[in-house]
């Protein structure tokens, strides 16, 4: 009897849910005209709402690398939403499908806030989310699309953009931007050459913007994920992961979030 108590209490332990834990599950949402596939985390043993943050993808879309970005922060203690731009989950399997993809949500701003302010409604409406603690984070073709949204005027705190596309053909004027902007560059980003740098710091510092750009040496496009040495292989693209400065990056990026949330809180703090 003895013996049969030990195994059932053993059962029961290694069964039993674990408590404060990241929470991460898909969640459906529209602009009005198409269905969004987004991925929502947070961690549910904090109490009280705290900042939420959306995460943007990289042009091959929707993917786990952007559900595990989410997961990521929510570690952190925010409340992260992997979004989707492209709509009803699509992702590509080759760069040129991924280029078609992202041309169509670049040359239809319209569409592109619409879908980003469905996606930014999901995340404040969230009852662990406080409304006016909100940043935006995006990697490549998700940078631009973070950047492009603080451009026009979204209500942002902050904005974090690795290795993202700088260019812009609606460049910001003072008053526009109402966000910080952290801008983490590979030095050795061939999508991203100087004069596209120097162009975007020009305007940015017309806009009277509060600007932190970093670039990491030997860094390559998409150095941030891991996968990237794989799709250089495959398609013979120049790009690379470079573990030094996807956690350099990650670190400047928290330093970064923190330091913001604590200033538009005041005395509050940021986690």
């Amino acid at each position: 009897m003895r013996r049969l108590f030990l195994i059932l209490l053993l059962a029961c332990c290694w069964s039993a849910p674990a408590l404060g834990a990241v929470v991460g599950a898909p969640v459906n949402y529209s602009d009005g005209a198409i269905n969004m596939e987004g991925y929502l985390a947070y961690d549910d043993s904090i109490a009280g709402k705290r900042p939420g943050i959306l995460v943007v993808h990289e042009w091959w879309g929707h993917n786990e690398y952007a559900r595990n970005r989410a997961r990521m922060l929510a570690k952190l203690g925010y409340t992260a939403l992997a979004v989707d731009m492209y709509g009803n989950g699509r992702q590509a399997d080759h760069p040129d499908d991924a280029g078609k993809f992202a041309a169509e949500v670049r040359q239809n701003l319209a569409v592109a806030q619409k879908r980003f302010e469905a996606a930014l409604h999901l995340l404040q409406d969230h009852s662990t989310v406080d409304p006016q603690q909100i940043a935006a984070i995006g990697y490549c073709f998700g940078g631009g699309v973070v950047l492009q949204m603080a451009r026009q005027g979204f209500d942002l705190a902050a904005v974090a953009v690795f290795h993202g596309s700088l260019a812009t053909s609606t460049p910001a004027k003072p008053g526009d931007i109402k966000a910080r902007i952290l801008v983490c560059n590979g030095a050795d980003d061939r999508f991203i050459p100087p004069e596209q740098i120097q162009a975007f710091r020009d305007e940015m510092q017309a806009a009277e913007v509060d600007l932190t750009f970093i670039s990491y040496p030997g860094a390559k496009h998409s150095f941030t994920n891991p996968g990237a040495d794989i799709y250089a292989e495959k398609f013979n693209l120049p790009v690379g992961y470079n573990k030094e400065a996807d956690k350099k990056s990650w670190q400047d990026m928290q330093e970064f979030l923190t330091a913001t949330f604590a200033k538009k809180a005041g005395a509050g703090k940021a986690p």
